[in-house]
């Protein structure tokens, strides 16, 4: 066993509530900002239906008027939480903290947010991971290797809990597109893994979905619904420039062992019809989807394959209620629900 006794819980866990960041700056939806804030208040009030929502905000006022905004939808304020901190996004999957078990004590890993190895901007995101530490009163560290900061998003790993992580080759291996840790090996990640989320086994996936901005995040391809069994999507137009490497990482997962030597049950996920909007292809996925206590909220796209979803995920989570919230605003930024939430752990 490893000796720091550090496990990176499944999302699926009791826990003690969400962090999100209440959008701010519209950059990130161009156009399309004012309903976006009303989309996350939608979001925000289901959180709050199940559990704390830790919400960032910029400053005093914009506290005061999301509060508003709350109140309007009203939502059970006794249920949030303001953390004051100004942000340069709202990627809360990414730039926040990856929070784990240390023996029955909780921490917070910093995993050095670095803009998705594409933006400058991110100069107020750095602070994120100790502001969050310390609202919550948990210690932070660093996650270094060799003496080096290493570098991964939230959204780029899933765990079962039991020590099985997914990532993909695109996100963490590609030699020239975003490389977030020059010249690592799968052998160092691996080690990185082993030793901050208490990893014993690594199912390495290919390429991730066209549009993504990511280049890869393993939370638009697959993930664990429970501790053996793993959603996937599939794309079912052999044109559509996503059928290959999505074929490609339903073999690599029928051919994957879990921790434990057996093999992962599969369950296919179908994708939304392809969205474009100002001529861009964006990332759209029903495996962007947020494990709460008690629920599942999955992202929908005004598409027929919306329902099919919804059941395929009922299925999955017997115990849980299934919830579609409308995603067609959030993804013109490049992600959903998953990518601009992270769980904390009772």
């Amino acid at each position: 066993m490893d000796t720091n006794n550090r496990r990176f819980p499944a999302e699926w866990e009791k826990q003690q509530g969400i962090l999100l960041c209440f959008p701010h700056n519209g950059n990130d939806w161009p156009g399309k900002y004012e309903a976006v804030q009303w989309a996350f208040v939608e979001f925000i009030k289901k959180v709050a239906t199940f559990e704390t929502v830790f919400l960032i905000v910029a400053d005093k006022s914009h506290e005061e008027k999301v509060n508003s905004m709350l109140e309007k939808a009203q939502i059970n304020l006794s249920n949030i939480s303001y953390i004051v901190h100004k942000t340069n996004r709202s990627w809360m999957r990414d730039s926040a903290p990856i929070i784990v078990k240390k023996g029955n004590e909780l921490e917070a890993l910093n995993f050095n947010f670095n803009g998705w190895a594409k933006y400058k901007n991110i100069q107020l995101d750095k602070f994120i991971p100790s502001k969050v530490g310390n609202f919550l009163n948990i210690p932070v560290t660093q996650v270094m290797y060799k003496g080096k900061p290493v570098i991964v998003e939230g959204g780029a790993i899933d765990s079962n809990g039991k020590g099985t992580l997914l990532t993909s080759e695109e996100c963490l291996m590609h030699p020239d597109i975003q490389v977030r840790n020059p010249n690592f090996t799968k052998a160092d990640y691996e080690a990185v893994f082993k030793e901050y989320l208490g990893i014993s086994n690594v199912i390495w996936l290919g390429d991730g979905i066209e549009g993504d901005d990511t280049h890869g995040h393993i939370d638009d391809l697959c993930r664990f619904v429970n501790e053996d069994t793993i959603v996937t999507i599939v794309e079912t137009d052999p044109k559509d420039h996503n059928y290959k490497p999505l074929q490609d990482n339903l073999k690599r997962l029928q051919n994957a062992k879990l921790e434990d030597g057996k093999s992962p049950i599969i369950v296919v996920l179908p994708m939304p019809k392809r969205i474009d909007f100002d001529g861009l292809r964006l990332p759209a996925s029903y495996a962007n989807f947020l494990i709460l206590n008690n629920c599942v909220l999955v992202p929908t796209f005004n598409d027929a394959n919306d329902r099919v979803a919804l059941n395929i995920l009922s299925e999955c989570f017997p115990d849980r209620e299934i919830i579609g919230i409308n995603c067609t605003d959030f993804i013109w930024g490049f992600g959903t629900l998953h990518c601009l939430s992270q769980q904390i752990p009772v």
